[in-house]
């Protein structure tokens, strides 16, 4: 009797164990799926967008060619087949010396020595780039300078594009009441600098596409001649015989209108006559008036 109760709690003890066993399996394996969801929760929470590299590119060339007309019309012509656009064109000549020589009365021949030179800014699709400054070497005798600058944007790309997305979240709070923005000066100035976000993006994107290439070329010094009008009028004069007989001419005009001059005076000339008269006389008549006067 004594020995089956033994037995009965002996096995009783043990499927007590076994139970509890059991349960703590259980218990542990839930916490471990606990914990490995919430490392999967913080893995998601603290994963960081990722976004393409933004690598924006730029070129620089300088170089001669023989004839700066003829190849900015090239160049031009290369850009818009490229799928690019001429966004700035200069061309200048400058005059370096000049002579004129004299051919006739009214006409010279000028000699000029002129330098020619042009500046060219042009956008071309970025995967062009190559291509497209191995095509432009290929017009010119010799290239004095060929640089091209990468700038990687990406992170300042993924910057703006995340405190864009940050100050989108707050409107959409402020608008669903969540959040509330007592000055709407403050709203107003949140939405301009989100214009400004994506409006910076979308010049980010642009240069990313297109490229900028600055191209400076010149060609060498070459003369030019035309036949241009006398500027000087001391050139512009009549033969000898045709300046004298102009001169008598004068004379005898001049010589016309003094007499006409003296007619126009006669009163005074007549006037001064007969005073000259009278002094005569009385000079002659009493010595002894103009010598008193002349001793005083």
């Amino acid at each position: 009797m004594k020995t089956k109760l033994f037995l009965a709690l002996l096995a009783g003890v043990l499927l007590l164990g076994a139970c509890k066993g059991s349960n703590y399996e259980a218990i542990r394996d839930e916490k471990a799926s606990s914990s490995a969801d919430t490392v999967a929760v913080s893995a998601d929470s603290t994963k960081v967008e990722t976004t393409s590299a933004k690598l924006v590119k730029t070129a620089d060339m300088r170089f001669k060619v023989k004839n700066v007309q003829q190849t900015g019309d090239a160049i031009a012509a290369l850009t818009t087949s490229s799928g690019g656009m001429v966004m700035r064109h200069q061309m200048q000549a400058n005059v370096e010396s000049s002579q004129d020589i004299r051919v006739s009365d009214d006409s010279v021949k000028r000699v000029s020595a002129l330098s020619t030179s042009a500046d060219m800014t042009v956008k071309v699709p970025s995967d062009k780039l190559e291509a497209y400054m191995t095509e432009i070497a290929h017009m010119c005798m010799y290239v004095t300078l060929r640089k091209m600058d990468i700038e990687d944007r990406t992170l300042d790309y993924l910057s703006e594009k995340l405190k864009l997305k940050n100050r989108q979240d707050l409107v959409d709070q402020q608008k669903k009441g969540k959040v509330v923005i007592k000055n709407p000066v403050n709203v107003m100035l949140l939405k301009d600098d989100m214009v400004d976000q994506q409006i910076g993006n979308m010049r980010t994107d642009e240069a990313v596409k297109y490229s900028i290439v600055t191209l400076s070329f010149y060609q060498s010094n070459f003369i030019n001649q035309e036949m241009i009008a006398n500027d000087d009028p001391s050139a512009y004069q009549l033969p000898f015989f045709n300046r004298l007989m102009i001169a008598l001419s004068n004379g005898w005009h001049l010589f016309v209108e003094l007499l006409l001059g003296l007619a126009n005076i006669w009163v005074f000339i007549v006037l001064s006559a007969v005073l000259w008269v009278l002094y005569r006389y009385y000079k002659r008549k009493h010595p002894a008036w103009f010598a008193g006067g002349i001793k005083s």
